[in-house]
């Protein structure tokens, strides 16, 4: 009787400590799913926010001082391995979640349950959880704040770079193997490919001018309005309100043949004068030279050349004004620069002799800043869309280089994209008047 009464005062002890225990546990379960939840929320985010960096983020992350900023730039040095960090780091994370979700649900639900509704149940608890705060939530943020969730996440990244680094090595060094192996080789044919099969081709038939013209017709078909035009502070025009004897004497100052007019600024353009237009009426004074005006023929930035050609061709048309998807003014077209990009620079009595680059050996350039990207491509043996992932909205090198910058730059600063350095040679009221341009040789394998 002593020892039934004993084990009968000492059940509701035991049931108060097993109730307490289990409390404890699940509270501590909860505390462990929720730090997880945090690191695979910072690795699916960290994913999206490094691959998606423009050239202009990484300059900036590179040329800041802050640690996180630095850390971030170490990291994208080695892009294979982070990315192979991420993906092994995130793996473990969510493997970490199924397992705690599991141990979790099966504390909180009885033990009398069916065990197929205990597993449907466990299945959408980490399914909705892995989804919502592992892919979807984090990635929304990341797209719209990538700068921002690199620097964040730089010092976690670096912390499991170091602890997989076994890991992500290995993964690193087979994928080199495999494509090794496999032979995996880039199906882009790069502008010297294409010179050297020109030459091949013709080359022993044709004089070196033939062969640039061949040259020039294989680039021509990718090539925009935008990348050949003379820009917007290279255009003169003729503003609306002038006298006849101010429009004459303007026409005779810059000596083109044909001009724009515009109403206040260059957004407004009223029409275009042909300079042939006034030999009838060279000596009158009071002339009204508003009659003359013709209509503007207008095209967008982004017509392709091939077919601007076409239609000068068929409209009987030498010059069109390019404008912006807003409407404004870019610059103006004219059917001397369409053909220059076939048959070279077209020289008459009035162009200047000065050229406005001087090479100074096969991998160093110098430009002026107002020199077209697609210029400098081509005298540099580019590809005419080398830049065109980081030339945002710029025409000219001086726009490329502050694009690819993302600030204000001074003399002797150096920006650097892929292969390329850009050094300021001047600067003139905050305008990049002179650029030098440095082709380094190509990284080795080992480091992209």
């Amino acid at each position: 009787m002593e020892s039934t009464e004993g084990d009968t005062s000492f059940t509701p002890l035991l049931l108060e400590a097993g109730t307490a225990f289990s409390s404890s546990n699940a509270t501590i379960l909860i505390v462990i799913v929720l730090i997880l939840l945090l690191l695979t929320a910072i690795t699916a985010g960290a994913e999206t926010a490094y691959f998606s960096l423009t050239a202009k983020d990484i300059n900036f992350l590179k040329g800041n001082d802050k640690s996180s900023a630095r850390t971030a730039g170490q990291l994208l040095d080695q892009p294979k391995r982070l990315l192979a960090t991420i993906l092994v780091a995130n793996n473990f994370i969510n493997i970490a979640i199924v397992i705690t979700t599991d141990m979790l649900v099966k504390s909180l639900l009885p033990g009398s349950m069916n065990p197929v509704l205990t597993f449907l149940i466990q299945v959408v608890c980490v399914t909705f959880l892995l989804v919502l705060f592992g892919e979807v939530l984090p990635k929304v943020y990341a797209t719209q704040n990538n700068l921002r969730m690199a620097l964040f996440s730089a010092p976690f990244l670096q912390a499991m770079s170091w602890m997989f680094q076994p890991v992500s090595g290995f993964l690193v060094s087979s994928t080199r193997f495999i494509e090794g192996r496999m032979g995996t080789k880039s199906s882009n044919i790069s502008s010297e490919d294409f010179e050297h099969a020109i030459e091949l081709t013709v080359g022993h038939t044709a004089t070196q001018e033939e062969v640039n013209i061949f040259k020039g017709i294989l680039k021509f078909g990718n090539i925009t309005a935008r990348q050949v035009m003379r820009t917007r502070l290279d255009v003169s025009g003729i503003d609306f309100d002038l006298t006849f004897p101010e429009v004459r004497a303007f026409c005779i100052e810059v000596g083109y043949s044909r001009l724009p007019v515009f109403k206040e600024n260059l957004d407004t353009i009223a029409g275009m004068i042909h300079t042939k237009d006034f030999l009838p009426h060279i000596d009158e004074d009071e002339f009204d030279w508003h009659k003359l005006i013709r209509p503007a023929y207008f095209v967008h930035e982004g017509k392709l050349i091939e077919d601007l050609l076409k239609e000068f061709q068929l409209k009987r048309q030498h010059f069109a004004v390019v404008v912006d998807e807003f409407g404004g003014t870019s610059g103006i077209i004219t059917l001397e620069d369409i053909m220059e990009e076939i048959i070279g620079d077209i020289k008459d009595e009035f162009d200047e002799d000065d050229l406005h680059f001087k090479k100074l050996d096969d991998a160093n350039y110098t430009f002026e800043g107002k020199t077209l990207i697609n210029d400098v491509c081509r005298v540099m043996g580019l590809p005419s869309d080398e830049f065109e992932a980081v030339r945002g909205e710029s025409d000219s090198i001086a726009g490329l280089v502050l694009e690819i910058a993302g600030r204000f730059v001074a003399i002797n600063d150096v920006v650097t994209y892929e292969n390329y350095d850009f050094t300021i040679l001047s600067v003139e009221k905050m305008r990049i008047t002179r650029v030098k341009v440095t082709i380094n040789p190509p990284k080795p394998a080992e480091d992209i």
